[in-house]
């Protein structure tokens, strides 16, 4: 029998004490043992739970416990979050987490204790949910030299956006219909403002490059500007905008990485995933791209991946599990304004696109319905030349309403 504590009884907590529970029998058949919950951290009583007698509020009792040999943090956050799991780490028991914004401050250290103890450090749930791609990327697509990687990562604003461009429906209404239906917080800033996002394109990128990309160094935009004027020029000009984590290697080695609103041409593989679905497309040197599509959030996916993760640590007790990356202090980043990308440009003023000709060279318009309400796009360029050519375009009298980069996906 394998004892496990779990710390947080909330949406995915109470999901992975769900599946371990209905779904013992198949589990057993995988590892031989049963996987036995002895203890369940949180502050809350739940006196109706199968397992009610088994709540404790202090988790000295988890921790002193030479039983307890796998913790499942699911409480989310960064504290006590990462105070529990450094503390269960160094006391040799391993742990799983779905909890996304601790591994993207935190995982290099987290990574190191846990070798240093020879315990595992999982967290497959804290960038797709449900939907596996730590293991993949780790294993199915070592042979490989990763590129890029680039994905649909926040199930919250993907929905937003979708019924945007499918319903025409105006970014306020549309946030508010996703509180409505559960997908999206009272306080929805960390997801369409980008930092969701960013954190799970740091954990990828730290996976894919060997260090560790701490969000503070990512550029991050959210959606918050996308209005339903840039929705129907973008689908005039065959796209549809998504917000995307995207990390690029380049050839001097270092990477260019950032979290942002893209057009999105209609013929990619990620153009298509709708709702709160997600989807990461990795780039590699031998297979080319490969998507992985599902749902990135919910009680039963999220819980599906942690609870594969806990039986990972249940077969790798006597040898962890080689998943590392080493600290990293943003040195391999390029700047921003050196990221290159085509750009989208919606502009207001009479002579737009002659004015933007002179100063960009070569743009392509996009039909408008008359007026002097016009966009255009340009070809790939430095951002900071891009934001250069863009104040001297505004100096000569044409309102800049919007700029959204154009993804090579």
């Amino acid at each position: 029998m394998v004892s496990v504590a779990i710390l947080g009884h909330g949406v995915v907590g109470s999901g992975v004490a769900e599946i371990l529970l209905t779904h013992k029998q198949k589990l057993f058949s995988r590892i031989g043992e049963e996987i036995y919950i002895k203890k369940v951290l949180d502050l809350r009583e739940f006196p109706d739970s199968p397992i009610a007698n088994r709540f404790t509020k202090d988790f000295e009792e988890i921790i002193n416990d030479l039983e307890i040999r796998v913790i499942v943090e699911v409480m989310g956050g960064l504290h006590p979050s990462y105070e529990f799991v450094k503390r269960s780490l160094k006391a040799g028991k391993s742990v799983v987490t779905s909890n996304k914004e601790l591994v993207a401050a935190y995982g290099a250290e987290l990574l190191a204790i846990a070798k240093e103890t020879n315990a595992n450090f999982l967290f497959e749930a804290s960038v797709g949910g449900g939907i596996p791609i730590i293991r993949p990327m780790n294993q199915c697509l070592v042979a490989n030299i990763v590129d890029e990687i680039a994905g649909i990562l926040n199930g919250t604003t993907n929905f937003i956006l979708t019924k945007m461009i499918e319903d025409g429906m105006q970014f306020e209404d549309a946030l508010k219909l996703a509180q409505e239906l559960g997908f999206a917080e009272r306080n929805p800033a960390a997801d369409i403002e980008g930092h969701d996002a960013c954190r799970k394109i740091c954990i990828l990128a730290s996976l894919a490059f060997g260090k560790h990309v701490y969000p503070e160094s990512v550029h991050t935009e959210g959606i918050t500007h996308i209005t339903l004027e840039d929705v129907k020029y973008a689908e005039k000009f065959g796209c549809v905008i998504k917000l995307i984590g995207r990390v690029k290697k380049l050839s001097n080695g270092k990477i260019d990485i950032i979290t942002a609103p893209m057009l999105v041409p209609a013929k990619s593989q990620l153009a298509n995933i709708d709702s709160e679905f997600n989807g990461i497309m990795v780039r590699g040197d031998c297979t080319g791209d490969v998507v992985f599509y599902g749902k990135g959030a919910g009680k039963l996916p999220t819980a599906s991946a942690v609870v594969a993760d806990i039986v990972d640590c249940c077969q790798h007790f006597k040898e962890r599990r080689f998943l590392f990356w080493t600290d990293g202090n943003s040195s391999n980043i390029i700047h921003v304004n050196e990221s290159i990308f085509a750009m989208y440009v919606r502009v207001k003023g009479a002579d737009s696109i002659a004015k933007a000709e002179k100063i960009f060279g070569s743009v392509q318009s996009i039909s408008s319905n008359g007026g002097n309400r016009v966009a255009f796009t340009t070809e790939e360029l430095p951002y900071g030349e891009f934001t250069k050519k863009l104040q001297q375009l505004a100096a000569d009298g044409v309102e800049i309403c919007s700029t959204i980069r154009i993804g090579n996906l």
